[in-house]
Parts: C-alpha cells; structure tokens; sequence
C-alpha cells in the first residue's frame, strides 16, 4: 500500500494527532469564549450535528431481520454495558495503588461505560463474513441505549467528578442527542430513495466534527497551566488498554463458543466486536456535556482517543485469524450436519 493510499485510509487518526498539536501550538483559538466560540459551536451545534447525521444515515430496514435475534442482543448489551464497566471499577481497584495518574484511570472508568460503536464493530464483522444483520442492530440498539445508560454509569462510577447537576445533562443530553437523533430519522423517512443513491459520506461528516470536539477539549486543557501529564502513565495506560481489549475479546469468544450457547461462528464474529469495541463518536460529544467546565475533561478523555484507533488496528491484525476460524468452523458445522442426515 503506498503512503498516499495509506494516509487516505487512516486519515482520521492522522488528523486526531493534528488537532492536539494545533491545540498545543494555539490553544487561545479553541478555549470557552475565544474565536471558535466552542461553548455554543461545540457544545450545541457539533454534537447535534453528529447525532443528526447517525439518525439520517442509520437504516431501521436493515435492522429488523436480527430483531428476533433476542439471546446474542442480550448477551452483547449485557457484556458491553453491565459486565464491562463493572470488570473495569475493579480493575481501578488495584491501578489506584500505582502511581497513574489519577484522571487517565478515571478515563479508562468512562471507556468502561461507553457504548459499542456505529461503525468499526459492523465493518469488521463484514470483513470476516460474519452475521452483519447482528452486528448493525447491535451497535444501533447500543447506540440508542447509550444515550440513557451511559450518563447514568458515568455519574454512577464518577459521580462526585461532575460539576454538572443531574437534571441538567439529561436536558442538555436531549436537545442535543435524543432530538437531532429522531429528527434524522424522520428527515430518512423523506429522503431515503435519494440518501440510497447519492450515498452522502455520512462517516467523513462525523469525523470531521468529532475532531473539531476533540480540538477544543485540548484547548482547554493547553491553556490550563495547573494540568500535567507524566509519559509513564500515558504508556501504561495504552499497555493495560491493549491488555483489556484483548482479554476481554478472548472472553466473549470462549463464552459464545462453548457447546450451550447456542450461537453459530458468523455470531461469534459478531459478539466478538460489538461486545468489546466503544463508541467515540458517542462517547466524546457525551464526556462534553457531562464534565462541561471541568478542567480534567481532556485528561478523561485521553482513554477513549487511545481506545478507538486500539480497537481498529487490533481488529483488524485479527481479520485474518478470526475469518480462517469461521470457515474451518464453519465446514466442519455442514460436516456434521450432512452426517446426521438420514440416507
């Protein structure tokens, strides 16, 4: 693959990298009450944005053949929003013992309780041939999930960190979330025959936005001269980040290949991604309007920007592996079956 080529494909972690120097070189341009004017371009205008465009894009049609699916749903909910951030509380446990810094595990806690993504779950399931209906309405299911449970497991597991009162981030969470949301969907509605033909670049447009949030979260936080960072952390946390993701997706992947589970390998696929991979298209535009103000809210999100390009790069090391797997499973699952078959 050439540079230019490759630069094209992993553009967006290239352009997360960008930002936070950008940010680094002028934070005055990004912080509350500067030029970008963030308190109102950034908290009300982007994050609506982003949700508009996951209601416009998300095709209901296509979910509904994995609606029955109800055992694997339960199975990928349950690990991602219950068994997830509660394994990563204890974990925080024992790291509170080590010299961490104390707001990057407070992160690793948020990544805990993120939903699973829209997009990265569902094309490495493709990319392996597994059950891609599964996949789509878990990540959407999730998604939508998210915008309750999440606030409430971030002000469960970090409550006493946020500055901001309960009934003011369901109400922000609602304007900016719930309603761009629906009206998106409604807007789809209206739209579909064209969205089906023009196929507007949906997941550039998220991008772009997500980087504009995460430039001003690191404005704040360059223009913050009390805030410091130790490269120690930074490294154990992407080393235990890359530990979790991999012993979690080991897990999943013993728990639904056992005899009794009941799921097939192209389910497997399936529940290995959506279980173990979070959303930060989701998951910054949240931390935003849960921590608004708070001084550590870059530090908090460092976590989830460290996750999100782990999770790609692991999966996709992982494609051929986990597509050799399938097959073998697979034919040796029609094996059987035409075995048992009566001659």
């Amino acid at each position: 693959m050439g540079l230019t080529a490759r630069i094209r494909r992993e553009w967006f972690i290239i352009g997360i990298g960008l930002v936070i120097c950008a940010a680094n070189i002028a934070p005055w341009v990004g912080v509350k009450g500067g030029p970008l004017r963030p308190e109102i371009t950034i908290t009300y205008v982007a994050v609506s944005t982003i949700f508009f465009n996951s209601g416009l894009s998300l095709r209901t049609e296509e979910l509904a053949s994995a609606l029955m699916h109800v055992k694997l749903h339960l199975f990928v909910q349950t690990f991602t929003l219950v068994f997830f951030p509660v394994a990563i509380w204890i974990l925080l446990k024992f790291l509170a013992l080590t010299s961490i810094n104390e707001w990057l595990l407070k992160g690793l806690q948020t990544v805990g309780c993120m939903p699973p993504p829209v997009s990265s779950a569902v094309i490495l399931t493709k990319a392996v041939g597994g059950n891609e209906a599964a996949a789509i309405f878990n990540s959407a299911f999730g998604s939508f999930l998210g915008i309750v449970v999440t606030p409430l497991l971030l002000l469960v597991f970090l409550g006493s960190s946020s500055s901001v009162p309960f009934s003011s981030i369901f109400s922000q969470l609602f304007m900016t979330v719930v309603v761009p949301l629906l009206v998106g969907q409604v807007c789809r509605r209206f739209l579909k025959d064209w969205l089906e033909r023009r196929k507007p670049p949906f997941g550039t447009v998220s991008s772009v936005v997500l980087l504009m949030i995460i430039y001003t979260t690191f404005c704040d936080t360059f223009s913050n001269p009390n805030i410091e960072l130790d490269h120690l952390s930074l490294l154990l946390i992407v080393f235990i980040i890359f530990s979790i993701q991999l012993t979690f997706m080991f897990l999943t992947f013993v728990l639904s290949t056992r005899t009794l589970s009941g799921f097939s390998a192209a389910d497997t696929v399936a529940i290995l991604f959506c279980s173990t991979h979070k959303s930060l298209t989701l998951g910054i535009p949240m931390l935003k309007i849960v921590f608004e103000g708070y001084e550590h809210l870059s530090l908090i999100s460092v976590p989830l920007l460290i996750y999100h390009p782990a999770q790609i790069l692991l999966g996709s090391i992982l494609v051929p592996t986990i597509k050799t797997w399938m097959t073998r499973t697979t034919q040796k699952q029609a094996l059987k079956t035409t075995s048992l078959q009566p001659v």
